[in-house]
């Protein structure tokens, strides 16, 4: 060997063997991304040992403390140390990584968190006379020593992150990391209704305050489940929302949709679960959204809360650190599930719209609060003096016409879900009486949504038509968009666009759907795949027809402004009751408003 040689054999780094502690604060990394990730794995561990009440205590947004109390099984005085070595776990055997019946599996979390923090471990397993604690802080252990416990578990975890400060950095706010711990408290509440949470925050004091509160709730599953979804959501959710409860091969879908109207400007109010698991999965997202594709615009985004149970082969829920995500062994049953029981589920609301609407509607009316009390501004002297002015003889003649008002008598029923139509106003929208109360509709919006309906169930009965190119657009991809177009090119078809492989790497679109003129098939495709490259499915060419259908709709119902005789008003009502979906206008929006005559009386202080 030259000099040169040996001058380099001298500069190449060596491999070697990490040390525990090091591979520790590694795992770390993946599975302690924030105080908010300590509390979910905490908890998840505390669910599998059995635990029907689980207490968290935090502080500083959990950053110098997390403590979890539960009342589960405990673990014994001579599995504390293993508790805390790597991949030791009493969940599973190790022989089969499918078959997984409990939230934790890999044995990192204990480990992990006594790397990077103060961790104490002080537990009293069922049977056991006595409880003992276990330490360790920064990787070093030490052994466990007697201590007082009635009753299961307490984990406590101090200075997170005081091994590896650099991670202190990347951390937010006590206040952002108090809301990710809340959070993930309550999406775990809704996986487990018959287990009650408390979550306290320490900051202010030893008592602190209790910023979450949900209590073991009894019954069948869908009864607990909804007054869970109560405490957590709130009862607006609970109201508003549709049972679901569908089955395909083997794949159950349990849990709550809200109606359209019921609509979210983002996707906090998305609760996903497989096998009881909180996910954030992507597939999932996709076909929530074409579920409700059909109503609501791209801004709006659905509040479910939504379980998926099957058989833990058919999922692996190993693909993720954190096991956030999961992987289905045919993702396909799973999607197809979600979208035809979301689908059922909204048709049988019919023309059901929330409740929300009323409320927002009537907190029109009402007085803006001063102070503690609600008080009406005085009225200014021009203002009374126009009062009086209206009530002049010769008002009538000379007061200018805010709204026409057309007088109905019908003998239509009161008793129909929309009631008889009264009268029309702002040549726009229809009054109707109802048995307890009153409605207002848009007629445009409503007309629209009808006309929009039978557009879709005649393309539904004769199919999209289609339109054949005189010369086959050729886009050039690559081979491997090519391909995965081709695996789609089944569901493209059923929208009326006729794809070909033509060689490698290229696609030969050979007919379009008649409906949408012409088109950019390059840009199409694309936005295909870009769709199929997010979400795992594309529901593009589908949203461009519905689109088109919804300006066809548009353009062919009763325009605004229209005077409408009062048996075409009740006519409209009693179609809007036979029609799904009526209740929302195709971009999410009511298309009536319901108000109930004790809500009215209360507006003029008669109750």
């Amino acid at each position: 060997m030259n000099a040169q040689d040996r001058n380099i054999s001298q500069d190449m780094p060596k491999i070697r063997q990490l040390d525990d502690v090091a591979v520790n604060r590694i795992a770390a990394g993946e599975v302690v991304e924030r105080p908010a990730s300590a509390v979910k794995e905490l908890l998840e561990n505390a669910l599998d040992a059995g635990a029907t009440r689980i207490e968290l205590a935090v502080k500083d947004g959990g950053k110098t403390l997390v403590r979890v109390t539960d009342d589960g099984h405990g673990i014994a005085h001579s599995d504390l140390p293993l508790a805390l070595s790597r991949h030791a776990t009493s969940k599973i055997d190790g022989s089969d990584l499918l078959n997984i019946h409990t939230f934790g599996f890999r044995g990192e979390a204990l480990p992990s968190l006594g790397a990077v923090g103060r961790l104490i471990i002080t537990s009293r397993a069922l049977g056991s006379d006595t409880a003992f604690s276990i330490s360790v802080n920064g990787g070093q252990q030490e052994p466990p020593r007697p201590a007082a416990l009635s009753v299961g578990t307490v984990v406590e975890l101090r200075d997170l992150f005081y091994a590896t400060p650099a991670r202190l950095k990347f951390l937010r706010t006590d206040r952002a990391e108090m809301q990710a711990i809340n959070d993930v408290v309550k999406r775990l509440a809704m996986a487990e209704p018959y287990v009650g949470f408390s979550v306290r925050d320490l900051t202010q004091g030893d008592q602190g305050r209790v910023s979450f509160r949900a209590d073991p709730q009894t019954g069948d599953l869908f009864n607990a489940l909804g007054s869970r979804l109560s405490q957590i959501l709130g009862t607006d959710f609970a109201d508003n929302a549709l049972q679901i409860d569908a089955e395909r091969e083997g794949i159950t879908l349990t849990g709550f949709a809200a109606l359209p109207t019921y609509s979210r400007g983002s996707a906090t109010a998305q609760y996903l679960f497989v096998n009881g698991r909180p996910v954030r999965d992507k597939l999932l997202i996709g076909a929530l959204r074409g579920a409700y594709s059909d109503f609501l615009s791209r801004d709006r985004h659905p509040a479910v809360a939504l379980f998926l149970e099957c058989d833990p082969q058919k999922v692996d829920v190993n693909v993720h650190p954190a096991k956030a995500e999961v992987r289905f062994r045919d993702p396909g049953i799973a999607r197809g599930l979600i979208v035809s029981a979301l689908k059922h589920a909204l048709a049988e609301a019919g023309h059901r719209a929330s409740s929300t609407v009323a409320d927002a509607t009537l907190g029109a009316f009402r007085p803006e609060p001063q102070g503690r009390i609600y008080q009406m501004d005085r009225p200014s002297q021009s203002a009374l003096r126009a009062s009086y002015e209206v009530q002049s003889p010769g008002f009538a003649e000379t007061a200018p016409v805010f709204a026409r008002v057309e007088e109905v008598v019908d003998d239509a029923p009161l008793d129909t879900p929309l009631g008889a139509a009264r009268a029309q106003v702002h040549e726009n929208y229809i009054i109707a009486q109802t048995a307890d109360g009153m409605v207002i509709v848009d007629q445009h919006a409503a007309h629209e949504r009808l006309v929009y309906e039978k557009l879709k169930n005649q393309m539904a009965e004769n199919g999209v038509a289609t339109q054949a190119l005189l010369i086959p657009e050729i886009v050039e991809l690559s081979d491997g968009d090519a391909a995965l177009l081709m695996e789609h090119a089944d569901i493209l078809a059923k929208f009326g666009l006729m794809i070909e492989a033509f060689g490698q790497g290229a696609i030969a679109v050979r007919e379009t759907p008649a409906i949408l003129g012409v088109i950019n098939a390059e840009k199409m495709l694309r936005d295909i795949l870009d769709e199929i490259d997010d979400l795992g499915n594309t529901q593009t060419l589908a949203d461009k027809i519905e689109a088109v259908l919804s300006r066809v709709a548009c353009h062919g119902s009763i325009r605004s402004g229209r005077i409408m005789r009062g048996d075409e008003m009740n006519a409209l009502l009693r179609e809007m009751e036979a029609t799904p979906h009526s209740g929302q206008c195709n971009h999410g929006r009511p298309t009536y408003v319901e108000l109930k005559l004790a809500d009215i009386e209360r507006l003029f202080g008669r109750t």
